[in-house]
């Protein structure tokens, strides 16, 4: 390469969040076709990319030049002025020393919170402690020095570049930027760069020149325009005053600077001289972890025995005693020779610490099931014995790599474990991991589309037009080649032009910055020694690493997986139920469960594994809110399999998953014996008997490899691993050498082909067996809390999902008609503020209704302690219904929780604003001590009256209790309605759910309203999700443009109507494509139904008649049936029959009006 005349030092990577454009992957490849043998990386406030950067630059044989571009607080607060923006200066590290500092730096602009903005900056104080190994560029125009100068404070200005030069004796530049536009310099350069160049003369500063690069391109400006709007949530409008960069802003080349700088040489050979004195590649680490103990081999070694020896006296022996003894031999000599003791241990601390503290763990997550060494230390709880899992899947001694815990905590005491952490190592040592939300093709259309002010509707249809693929958008590069309406709407509209081809330059590009869902690591020292930190502006989140899960373990620190897990919260809360109302008896953890009967442990990790009534409950598919196995899918897995053992669920568990559910059948036809089991070969029948002669399992590929071609079970992972990625170069190695092992067992060279390529087959989807072992016992953990206490079970599930009002919906549905539990409905003399058990009844939870908060909720419970109470005066003394709120009061009056205390629901509602002011009174009075030693506060405040008002109707109570919960609780509005529908052949969902099962079909389905979604087509169509309901559960239907428009007025929320619908199944979901809407009363109006009306009294005969005489004029138009009135008294012989000769329409109001008049009896349909 020739002596270079230019070197970049300044540029903007994507990790620039929304500013920068220069894809850092691409970088050194920009430099290296430009001829540049170094160039620079100096992202906003951010060294995010810094070791990705140095990495792929040095591959790719280019100097990389670490630095940041950094914002300084360069004045100290003036009291008469506003405050300073802080203004850009450039560091560049030259060395280990300057790496540590810049380090130090970026860590401080987050952590420390300079002026209160929570934004990130660092101080000149900060630069004097942390300059050593640095060098400094001043910041351009935009620079400190270049904002004196423009507010014409040459002095100051002066000031400042002493105090920098003087902080960076010999390290520091002044810097000089040209980026041309229309013929002149942008006003900064221009204002600035004379009275610059003389101040660094007159101190004798070297200058040098930078191009601040945004881009890569020169014709990347407007889309890069465009970005920044987005950031700035601008609009595209191309106006001056806006735009703070110019098509110059892109990487130019040496040429290019050089014509720039021609009067300046001096400025371009100084980016070549400060690029050979920033010579330094950022280090990788080898694994760097907090010692735990002094001799960690010899603890490991003890606790790990220790613990087999305590495990051993309690669980069933899946094999000789010697053979744990060997096991766990050879995995602690393999974890020491591998260099892990310190990393089992402190994984087992803080999970021994959790425990202890209560908190549940998953018994396993992952390969690190496999583990002895984990079963023994109590990190997992699952024998690998017994499963016969593998500790070579986790940790290989023939491929050296970390090993890797993901360990499952209790949802909502995850934080605790991870706050043990801080505690037990120290909070600077300990820190998340960041992530970074990428724009993608969607994203990038609509993000474009509203910068460039497009309607909403048709960014909205240009974006839906963008197929998916998996779970992830097709890149738009993709969707022009493949969909030809986005490109005949980029030929009909310029805009759309721009939007798309702006958008395809975006995407790709970083958007934000978070943090990662699990990730933790553990430092031996203060992380800010070793990685940069970031906190998110305006937090006091945790600090996380700057650099992702990839890079942060390059640098040597070593991620802890703290994951939530739902289904635990949820199994400790039954647990705990358990406690309360069953005769058992739980330790101070609360998970397990010890039977009354001495020395007899019963721990819900021991729960028998062949108990019936679970396995009846998996074979009858009744496993809504059973881990795994809820979805339809799995359901009619269960059906057709008809499981009876552990490993039947562990099969099903890795089987469910597209590739491998093709072979469900197979398996299930084989297990239940109606179809031979097929033997691929005689040597390897015993691997694949349990799971019914397939290969399911990863660990299988392993076992096979080794007992038919020899391979040793860390040779055999590292062949799974190959078939698995589909190396094509190592399979060409590792086919003969199978071929070759296999012929000395004596298995033919064709066969061994055959099962080599079955191998690589299967090894490309087979499923980790040990989490699939470890996630099959947690689902029979709850499986067998369903069938064993099921009570319980459902409240502790309605528990985790409070506030998700469809789950509370399908699981209540499930509580009532399938298990058949009583239920007492919200009440607050009975609920607590969560569900609960009382004498064997799901008790409706008060924090479970809508806008009510469970803390608001706790008042009441409080409140009411063990006296209930007595009316809702009552209430209001003993509660601050202040404090509660109106809101809530008013949610748990519609859905009936006063009823015991008043059972006209609407006057509570009219009477809440007198009943909290008295409330308030009552409180304000105890309060001020004006009540007598004896006295109870409120006693001498008269209680308000309340209003004489009539009660919501049958129908306008179901109305607002739907209001209140969410769905229909004590009845459903269509609950009259259902012989009628019946004979009008009218379906149910349930019954609907039932036939799909057959096969698509026509039906017609019943149903009330509650919520209707328009969407447009793509095309411009109108269609609407419905959501509704009926008796049997909840569903949607779509309806398209037709069908809608002629439904639309019937569909509003609260409607009763009947839709013909077409019934399919895709995958596990029902789909309801409506064809017609009818409203009920008008369908069962034409019906032809008449009525049956017994009278004991004529008198009544005259007010029966004026009904029917008001329903018929309501309705004249429908067709009804005929009304006969069967006239019943003691002083005639048997009943007067008298017919009314019109018809009437017959619906659940006309009935319910009928019944309620005086004299009438019955009133039956005919």
């Amino acid at each position: 390469m020739a002596n270079p005349r230019f070197i970049h030092l300044r540029v903007h990577s994507e990790h620039s969040l929304l500013e920068g454009a220069v894809p850092v992957k691409k970088l050194p490849k920009l430099a290296a076709e430009a001829g540049m043998p170094a160039v620079a990386l100096t992202d906003t406030n951010a060294m995010f990319a810094a070791l990705e950067f140095s990495d792929y630059a040095c591959k790719m044989g280019v100097q990389p030049i670490v630095g940041a571009q950094m914002d300084l607080c360069y004045l100290p607060p003036d009291p008469g002025r506003p405050p300073y923006r802080p203004a850009p200066i450039v560091l560049l590290a030259q060395s280990e020393a300057g790496w540590n500092n810049l380090m130090k730096m970026s860590s401080c602009a987050y952590l420390a919170d300079t002026n209160g903005d929570g934004l990130p900056q660092i101080t000149l104080e900060d630069l004097e402690r942390h300059s050593a190994g640095l060098i400094c560029l001043s910041g351009g125009p935009d620079g400190p020095l270049g904002r004196l100068l423009q507010q014409n404070q040459r002095g100051r200005a002066e000031e400042v570049l002493r105090r920098m030069a003087g902080i960076f004796p010999g390290r520091f530049y002044v810097e000089l930027q040209r980026h041309p536009v229309d013929g002149g310099l942008p006003e900064a350069e221009r204002l600035t760069e004379r009275p610059t160049l003389e101040l660094a003369y007159d101190l004798d500063l070297p200058i040098v020149a930078t191009n601040d690069v945004y881009f890569p391109k020169e014709g990347l400006f407007e889309a890069h325009d465009a970005l920044l709007a987005i950031a700035e949530g601008a609009y595209v409008d191309q106006s001056e005053p806006r735009r703070r960069l110019t098509p110059q802003h892109y990487f130019k080349s040496q040429a290019e600077m050089a014509t720039l700088f021609a009067d300046l040489p001096e400025a371009l050979e100084n980016t070549v001289e400060i690029a050979r004195r920033c010579a330094f590649k950022v280090p990788k680490r080898k694994p760097i972890l907090p010692k735990f103990a002094d001799n960690e081999v010899e603890e490991l070694r003890r606790q790990a025995k220790e613990g087999l020896e305590a495990r051993l006296k309690v669980i069933p022996h899946a094999a000789p005693v010697e053979e744990y003894e060997k096991r766990l031999a050879f995995e602690v000599g393999i974890i020491e020779q591998m260099g892990f003791p310190g990393y089992f241990l402190i994984v087992a601390d803080f999970i021994k610490w959790a425990k202890s503290q209560g908190i549940p763990v998953g018994p396993g997550r992952g390969s690190g099931a496999g583990s002895l060494v984990a079963y023994a230390l109590t990190i997992t709880d699952l024998d690998p014995l017994r499963y016969s899992l593998l500790f070579e899947r986790f940790l290989n001694p023939e491929r050296v790599s970390m090993p890797d815990f993901d360990i499952d905590f209790c949802m909502d005491r995850r934080e605790k474990v991870i706050e043990y952490v801080r505690d037990r190592y120290g909070a600077e040592k300990v820190g998340q991991i960041i992530t970074f939300g990428a724009m993608l093709s969607k994203a990038a259309v609509r993000d474009v589309g509203r910068v460039l002010q497009m309607p909403y509707g048709q960014v909205d249809r240009l974006s839906k037009m963008i197929p998916m693929e998996g779970v992830k958008p097709v890149s738009i590069t993709k969707a022009l080649a493949d969909e030809p309406r986005l490109r005949e709407e980029m030929r009909a509209a310029e805009v759309v032009k721009r939007c798309m081809e702006y958008a395809e330059q975006l995407e790709g590009l970083l958007r934000n910055a978070s943090t990662h869902a699990a990730g933790v690591v553990i430092g031996d020292r203060p992380l800010d020694e070793l990685v940069p930190l970031y906190r998110a502006p305006g937090t006091e989140d945790m600090p996380a690493t700057q650099f992702n899960m990839k890079w942060v373990e390059q640098a040597g620190l070593v991620k802890f997986d703290f994951l939530g897990l739902k289904t635990l919260t949820m199994i400790d809360n039954a647990v705990k139920l358990i406690r309360k109302t069953r005769d058992l008896h739980v330790a101070a953890d609360g998970t397990r469960l010890y039977d009354p009967a001495p020395g007899t442990e019963n721990d819900i990790l021991a729960i028998p594994l062949d108990d019936a009534a679970t396995y009846d409950l998996y074979a009858r598919a009744r496993t809504v809110a059973v881990f795994q196995v809820e979805s339809t899918g799995m359901m009619d897995a269960l059906k057709r399999m008809r499981p009876t053992c552990i490993e039947d669920i562990v099969a099903l568990v890795a089987l469910y998953r597209p590739g491998p559910m093709e072979n469900i059948p197979v398996y299930c036809e084989v297990k239940n014996g109606t179809r031979p089991l097929e033997s691929i070969h005689p040597t390897i029948d015993h691997i694949l008997k349990e799971t019914q002669g397939i290969i399911v399992y990863q660990e299988q590929v392993m076992e096979i490899a080794q007992v038919m071609a020899g391979y040793s079970l860390g040779g055999a992972d590292l062949l799974r691993r190959a078939m698995g990625k589909k190396i094509a170069e190592e399979m060409a190695k590792e086919r003969p050498k199978f071929v070759d092992g296999a012929k000395r067992n004596g298995v033919p060279d064709k066969k061994a082909g055959e099962v080599f390529d079955l191998l690589e087959k299967f090894a490309n989807y087979g499923f980790n067996k040990s989490h699939a072992a470890a996630y099959a016992v947690v689902s029979y953990q709850t499986a067998w809390l369903k069938a064993n206490h099921p009570v319980e079970f459902m409240a502790g599930v309605m528990n985790c999902d409070l506030h998700i009002t469809d789950k509370l919906a399908v699981y209540f549905q499930e509580v009532r008609k399938h298990l058949k539990i009583p239920t007492v409905p919200p009440c607050v003399n009975r609920s607590q503020a969560v569900f609960s058990v009382e004498d064997g009844k799901l008790v409706y939870g008060l924090g479970a209704l809508k806008n009510v908060g469970v803390d608001a909720m706790e008042l009441i419970v409080r409140g009411r302690g063990s006296r209930p109470f007595a009316t809702v005066f009552d209430m209001a003394r003993r509660v601050d219904l202040k404090r509660v709120g109106k809101r809530p009061l008013e949610m748990l009056a519609r859905a009936g929780a006063f009823d015991m205390l008043d059972k006209n629901r609407k006057r509570v509602c009219e009477s809440l604003d007198a009943l909290v002011a008295y409330s308030a009174a009552v409180h304000e009075q105890r309060a001020s001590s004006q009540v007598s030693l004896f006295g109870e506060a409120g006693a001498d405040l008269p209680e308000p009256r309340l209003p004489n008002t009539h009660d919501w109707d049958p129908p306008e109570r179901l109305a607002e209790e739907f209001k209140a919960v969410g769905f229909y609780l004590t009845g459903h509005p269509l609950d009259d309605y259902l012989p009628a529908l019946k004979r009008q052949g009218v379906s149910t969902y349930d019954e609907v759910t039932l036939r799909v099962q057959e096969g698509p079909h026509i039906a017609k389905i019943a149903g009330t309203v509650a919520a209707r979604q328009e969407r447009k087509s793509a095309r411009g169509n109108r269609f609407a999700f419905v959501a509704m309901s009926d008796p049997t559960g909840q569903f949607e239907v779509t309806l398209f443009s037709e069908a809608l428009e002629a439904g639309r007025p019937h569909l509003e929320p609260g409607s009763r109507v009947i839709i013909q619908v077409e019934a399919t199944s895709e995958g596990d979901q029902l789909r309801l494509t409506g064809r017609a809407v009818t409203p009920i009363d008008d369908a069962l109006a034409n019906s032809g139904t008449g009525l049956r009306v017994f009278v004991d009294a004529e008198e009544a005969l005259v007010s029966v008649a004026k009904v029917l005489e008001q329903a018929r004029q309501a309705a004249k138009r429908t067709r009804g049936g005929p009304v006969v009135l069967l006239l019943q008294h003691p002083s005639l012989p048997g009943e007067v029959e008298v017919e009314i000769g019109d018809t009437v329409p017959v619906t659940p109001q006309i009935r319910r009006a009928l019944r309620s008049l005086p004299g009438v009896v019955e009133v039956e349909e005919v």
